[in-house]
């Protein structure tokens, strides 16, 4: 394959447009927002992402290089067809539950990132554990879309996989680093306008290769391969229910979804956000789903691609770059790869900044250094910004299963934090001695259930399970949403058991080692009368006092936007403010 000059000339355009946009978003952000709260501006916008912004920049987080290419994978890919593509539905669900569930509890509480209200009530170390699993989902995924993004460049354009990955990542991370959330959002508006134009141009020409017979017969009749629409069979009925509960489920608890949340200007807006993305990851899918039925229904020895054909060459991963090479003109595959490449960095910027954001706030600022200026805070932002970003590119050019690793840890998500939210914003009485049990439990379950694409075999045996090709037991059972199920039932039964032997005096007092019951208790009610040891008192001296106005950890989390939101009479508003 020759080198293609205008290839790369096409994709110098676009990133110096998209890094030229994201500088522009960082100024913007300097001068809109005070000295005192730059840090809040870089992690949450300022709380002032409009509609249009808001919408652009959450769908966009999705619509990344996973979601283009495994929807057009899983269309193409015979015997799974688009039955298996369950991103679309299942990511648009798991918005949909967001916003009518979770947007409103955390954005009205004027929380900052995800992890707040876990170290509001279950304490610093507690918070600290959910950010490991949070992490790694991150900067997984992050390396996962920059590995695609290289194999997808050098597919069209002939470039070093390596080098493509390191440009990519660089002018991802370089706006993410001077811009922060405002960068990062601007930016989605002008990728997630890329990827839909150059989508739907390549799908028309595409569609019209002699090599392609009509995608509706396709659909229904095996002509070059099997039907492209798919079907579950009775066999992988729970393996398919378990996937897409993952999706539907496991797409809440992600800082990247509760960043844009949290940098709405209101609740409302919050949850209209999260509609208006569930209806455009539906819209984003449907060229990625046709780009995969025409991948289907090519004649691929007709093509320069030549035989075999994609699938017997273990190229299916790339069926869309390669549809875009080989079944479009020149010019229209580079513009194609233009909105691949907009795909990857609009879900990369969100990865790197969502890390950078927990681990700036959760655990350096409210674990280690409380009384650290917002100018620090910045910086160890800035510093944290390029770390992962340099983290996540090495991963991309280094694993050989970064896949298999961001599949672990999206599990790990969704069978550790998802309970644990539900429990924070909904059970009330849960307690950090629930939370780690339940965290300990789901995590030894997802572990020892095995994984394929790491060559972990598994432990438990559950009904169902069968060797691979490789020989690795594979799990028919939904044994994730067992493990999830297990986590959430557990918090809530060790809570409420070790409540009742505090407080009943089964277990003494200095058995609380994690202060998170009696001292706990204690804590609330230390502020609001006077403890005396002496039996001789007057009873006046047990009168209520003010409250002392020391720095807690409690105290970072409050927010006068969430005392507007409980009493929104302009008066009461007017009054806060002044």
């Amino acid at each position: 394959m020759a080198f293609h000059v205008e290839g790369l000339v096409a994709i110098i355009v676009f990133y110096l447009a998209i890094l030229a946009v994201g500088i522009w978003a960082a100024w913007k952000t300097k001068n809109t927002s005070s000295e005192g709260d730059r840090s809040e501006a870089i992690i949450v916008g300022g709380r002032d992402i409009g509609l249009l912004v808001g919408g652009f920049t959450m769908t966009a987080t999705w619509v990344g290089g996973g979601y283009i290419n495994g929807t057009a994978e899983a269309v193409y890919v015979p015997g799974y067809g688009l039955a298996w593509a369950q991103a679309p539905i299942g990511y648009s669900l798991s918005l949909i539950l967001g916003g009518l569930f979770f947007a409103k509890p955390m954005r009205s509480k004027g929380y900052v990132t995800m992890l707040d209200p876990f170290q509001q009530l279950y304490g610093k170390r507690m918070g600290g554990l959910l950010f490991i699993p949070a992490l790694m989902g991150e900067m997984f995924w992050a390396a996962a879309i920059f590995s695609a993004l290289g194999a997808t460049i050098s597919v069209i354009i002939d470039i070093n996989v390596n080098i493509s990955v390191i440009i990519s990542a660089l002018i991802a991370t370089m706006y993410t680093l001077v811009g922060g959330l405002y960068s990062v959002a601007y930016t989605d508006v002008v990728q997630l306008f890329c990827i839909f134009l150059g989508l739907w141009i390549s799908v028309p020409f595409a569609m019209s290769h002699p090599a392609v017979t009509d995608i509706g017969l396709t659909a229904v009749h095996h002509v070059h391969q099997e039907p492209w629409l798919g079907s579950v069979n009775s066999l992988d009925i729970y393996t398919w229910l378990d996937n897409f509960l993952l999706l539907t489920l496991g797409g809440i608890p992600w800082q990247a979804y509760f960043q844009r949340v949290l940098s709405s200007s209101s609740a409302t807006y919050a949850q209209v956000l999260s509609f208006l993305a569930a209806f455009g990851c539906l819209v984003m899918a449907l060229p990625a789903v046709l780009i995969g039925a025409i991948g289907a229904s090519t004649a691929w020895n007709e093509t320069a691609y030549g035989v075999p054909d994609p699938m017997t060459k273990k190229e299916a991963d790339m069926i869309l770059p390669i549809v875009l090479q080989y079944l479009c003109p020149v010019y229209i595959s580079f513009f194609g790869l233009g909105a691949v490449s907009a795909a990857v960095m609009s879900s990369a910027d969100s990865s790197i900044l969502s890390a950078s954001s927990m681990f700036a706030r959760n655990i350096y600022q409210l674990s280690f250094r409380q009384n650290a200026s917002d100018r620090e805070i910045v910086w160890v932002m800035r510093i944290t910004v390029f770390l992962f970003g340099a983290s996540a590119t090495a991963m991309a050019l280094l694993a050989s299963s970064v896949y298999g690793l961001w599949y672990l840890s999206s599990d790990l998500v969704y069978i550790i934090i998802f309970p644990q939210l539900l429990c924070v914003l909904f059970i009330k009485g849960t307690n950090t001695y629930g939370a780690i049990a339940g965290y300990l439990f789901g995590l030894v379950l997802r572990i020892t259930g095995g994984e394929p694409y790491l060559y972990l075999q598994p432990l438990i045996y559950y009904p169902g399970c069968y060797p691979d090709e490789n020989n690795i037991y594979t799990q028919r059972f939904p044994f994730k949403t067992l493990a999830m199920l297990t986590s959430f039932f557990t918090n809530i039964i060790v809570s409420y058991l070790a409540k009742y032997l505090f407080e009943s005096g089964t277990l003494p007092p200095k058995l609380d080692f994690l202060d998170a019951v009696v001292a706990r208790y204690s804590r609330e009610h230390m502020d609001k009368a006077t403890l005396v040891k002496s039996d001789n008192i007057v009873l006046n001296e047990l009168a209520p006092v003010n409250p002392r106005h020391s720095l807690t950890l409690s105290s970072t989390f409050t927010n006068k936007e969430a005392f507007n939101y409980v009493d929104s009479s302009p008066e009461l508003s007017n009054t806060e403010d002044n």
